[in-house]
């Protein structure tokens, strides 16, 4: 993302559908890590996810190889640092957790990120990955974002296993709207990343969340999340 497109997001994730719903799953995911150590947001842009890790109690710190992202994520009060996923500039197992929300699907050389965060994870420590899914999914909108893939499971699956993580699960997610976002994709000529009007954000919150209760994570979605731990 340019800055324009970091400072646009920063001022509609708070309150847009796909952004909350995101961090409801965050949440969700740190309750069953048990107790907070250290947390290391990759690609973090503003922070809006590093903001759930420090709420939940962990001492997390945001990277971006954005200075507009840092200094943005400062702004709101948090650690931030400028970096390049495929060079962290921290120490050997030195995090208990690792986070990285649309990041691969930037970096063409993805598996030297994955690397990185299997190289500062500890013993036992957890990574929670998501990224696009489904190159039959590829729009103007990947383009417009700078996206070089979109994922399956066993391509994502590949390139955390080969960094030497174990992966725990792997998931589907926003599968109910996938019908929706295939059309509205097929029509796009840019960018997704525009406020939605209210009834409709409402609406479409609604029916990601009823996902939580049905049996829908093994089929196709928008999204794959990947938890996987540090095994050594």
């Amino acid at each position: 993302m340019d800055s324009t497109d970091i400072r646009h997001l920063v001022a509609l994730e708070d309150g847009h559908w796909w952004y909350r719903e995101r961090r409801a799953i965050l949440r969700r995911e740190l309750r069953e890590l048990g107790r907070p150590g250290r947390a290391l947001d990759v690609g973090a842009a503003g922070g809006g996810n590093t903001r759930v890790l420090v709420a939940a109690g962990w001492d997390a710190t945001a990277t971006d190889s954005s200075q507009t992202a840092v200094d943005l994520a400062r702004e709101r009060g948090l650690k931030a640092v400028l970096a390049d996923a495929r060079a962290l500039p921290f120490e050997p197992d030195s995090m208990d957790l690792v986070t990285a929300f649309d990041v691969l699907e930037h970096i063409r050389e993805d598996h030297l990120v994955t690397e990185e965060i299997a190289r500062v994870l500890a013993p036992g420590g957890h990574a929670l990955i998501a990224v696009p899914c489904d190159m039959a999914l590829w729009s103007a909108h990947d383009d417009a974002v700078g996206h070089v893939r979109r994922y399956g499971r066993e391509s994502l699956t590949v390139v955390v296993e080969k960094a030497g993580l174990k992966v725990d699960r792997v998931w589907s997610w926003n599968v109910l709207l996938r019908p929706l976002v295939v059309l509205h994709r097929r029509r796009s000529q840019g960018s997704d990343l525009r406020r939605t009007p209210f009834l409709v954000n409402a609406g479409l919150s609604a029916v990601v969340r009823a996902e939580r209760y049905l049996p829908v994570k093994s089929l196709k979605g928008v999204t794959l999340f990947l938890r996987a731990r540090l095994g050594r």
